[in-house]
């Protein structure tokens, strides 16, 4: 920001993002570099009478009126630094909202409408809402998902599943962690609990607080998903170059409290506050990472393709992209109750912002230097479910996809 203000602007002005905020921080950070450069003169002004005290201690003679002017100083001394570290903590304050810089090669837009089209899949659609009925209805039906009593004991957004639903569910995020470990990556299982320091270095923590689970007694926070705790493994820590690039992964439940989407998907299991989902998480070098960005949204493809799900990948435009990604490709499954595609999996690329947040480093030419971080969905467990509940439905039950049968023990889930 100090070095190359109008780069940054330009980033936020790409992101439709306010301006106001960057001009109001680099005027704090005028007046505070204005007032280390007094506090550096005053403490050297100060030292400099200490000197001529002792000199004149050394001498036998008194030295009150020096004494006096050392104590002035002192407590100009701490006036200024008083309001330098003010000024400081305001300036950090404000640092931790502002949005990461959008790649060059991001498309400009608006909103998700000028998002492009990346590539489609090479299954199509099957279904229709002519010929598809919405999952919920489906799974209802079938006796196989409780919403009420999901509301019952923990309000709204919150469902049972049951029965050889709940056994799908349990198979697709098996199947998805097998998928993420033969393409490269490591099994963690992770705490499901972490503290503010922990939120604030993947960028949750301040901006998206109204988005959290927090169990007040114990200062921790319910993970909206296994990137936070799977990035922040190396929070504070500096790699050796040979260790990357790293490729991580968990299968965990997500946390979220959806606090801006009260009339989105009211329906079915679309949104709720809690699921699960696999996540994939890359720490590499700089000069890799928007080829491991590439990797990374083909390795959650791959899931879709081996449950012959039709999908497709756009990439977000600068006015869609999220806080802390530098780039991201978007990955939507066909819904055909909706007739249209809807997000199941964001992959993106958070260059060194998360690494800054969280002082990830690496040693680089005998130097630590901050890595680049990325992270995507390698998928969302229950919209898996969604979309093999209504494109594998038939007038007998639900189909089940090849890969799932020998968990499942069965090839079709019959209505009764």
């Amino acid at each position: 920001m100090r070095e190359n203000p109008e780069l940054f602007l330009e980033g936020l002005k790409k992101r439709n993002a306010d301006t106001r905020a960057l001009e109001e921080l680099l005027s704090l950070d005028g007046k505070w570099r204005k007032l280390k450069t007094s506090l550096d003169g005053l403490k050297g002004e100060k030292n400099k009478v200490s000197l001529q005290v002792a000199e004149e201690k050394k001498k036998g003679k008194g030295a009150e009126e020096k004494i006096v002017q050392m104590r002035k100083l002192s407590g100009e001394i701490d006036a200024l630094e008083e309001d330098a570290n003010s000024l400081e903590a305001k300036m950090e304050g404000m640092l931790f909202l502002f949005p990461n810089t959008p790649h060059e090669s991001v498309p400009i837009g608006k909103d998700e409408k000028e998002n492009p089209l990346v590539r489609g899949s090479a299954l199509k659609p099957k279904k229709t809402s002519k010929d598809a009925l919405p999952h919920y209805e489906i799974l209802q039906k079938m006796g196989l998902v409780d919403f009420e009593r999901g509301a019952k004991i923990s309000g709204h957004r919150f469902t049972f599943l049951k029965g050889a639903i709940a056994r799908l569910e349990r198979a697709l995020g098996h199947f998805m962690l097998d998928c993420a470990i033969s393409r490269g990556y490591t099994e963690y299982w992770t705490p499901y609990l972490v503290n503010e320091k922990t939120m604030t270095g993947t960028g949750q923590l301040p901006k998206f607080k109204e988005e959290l689970y927090k169990c007040a007694d114990d200062d921790l926070y319910l993970i909206p998903t296994a990137e936070v705790p799977l990035t922040n493994l190396f929070s504070g820590e500096t790699l050796k170059e040979e260790e990357l690039p790293i490729r991580i992964c968990a299968l965990t439940p997500c946390f979220r409290r959806e606090a801006g989407a009260y009339q989105k998907d009211m329906k079915g299991l679309i949104r709720q506050h809690q699921f699960d989902k696999v996540e994939l998480v890359k720490l590499c070098p700089p000069e890799n990472s928007f080829e491991e960005l590439e990797k990374l949204a083909g390795d959650a493809e791959y899931v879709l393709q081996k449950l012959g799900l039709p999908y497709r990948i756009i990439e977000l435009c600068t006015g869609d992209l999220g806080f802390a990604s530098a780039k991201t490709y978007d990955l939507e499954v066909w819904l055909p109750s909706q007739d249209k595609y809807r997000e199941i999996s964001s992959c993106s690329n958070c260059t060194d912002f998360q690494a800054i947040r969280a002082n990830i480093r690496y040693w680089k030419g005998g130097k630590p230097a901050h890595l680049h971080t990325l992270n995507g969905s390698g998928i969302a467990v229950g919209r898996a479910l969604i979309a093999v509940v209504e494109n594998y439905q038939d007038e007998e039950g639900i189909a089940i996809p090849a890969p799932l049968q020998d968990f499942m023990q069965c090839k079709k889930i019959d209505y009764k």
